[in-house]
């Protein structure tokens, strides 16, 4: 009978950005083949294989992940026997302005218009005190 499932995910982190790529494995540490691997979030059946690719995640991933091993023994294969995994808890963190470069353009632009403010203070006074002299 299958026994220990267990979820490792690629790159192993728990909560991770959107856009970054996921994928999870489930594995049995025993099991006669052939194992079928039925995925789970939030209990709720999604999607069949040893792997779930998950691409470049978005907020919308967050959940909790599970798999379940089966595989069938006997001659007649009607001994079913599953191992449901540990909960593994996915969250993924909205993208971050400091992480896209938003607030760097922004500060970008509000530096260069302070810029531009301190120049055209400097050739009015110029041109002022040019005009006085």
């Amino acid at each position: 009978p299958v026994a220990n499932a267990t979820i490792s995910p690629s790159p192993p982190a728990h909560q991770v950005r959107a856009g970054d790529p996921i994928t999870l494995r489930c594995s049995v540490r025993r099991g006669s083949a052939p194992v079928t691997f039925t995925w789970l979030r939030d209990g709720r059946q999604l999607a069949q294989g040893p792997l779930l690719h998950l691409g470049h995640v978005q907020v919308g991933h967050s959940g909790t992940y599970q798999c379940v091993a089966t595989n069938r023994l006997g001659q007649d294969g009607h001994r079913e026997f599953r191992a449901l995994s540990p909960e593994l808890a996915l969250t993924v963190t909205p993208p971050s302005l400091w992480v896209t470069g938003g607030v760097t353009r922004v500060a970008t632009g509000v530096g260069g218009s302070f810029v531009f403010l301190l120049l055209l203070m400097a050739v009015i006074r110029g041109w002022r005190w040019w005009h006085h002299v």
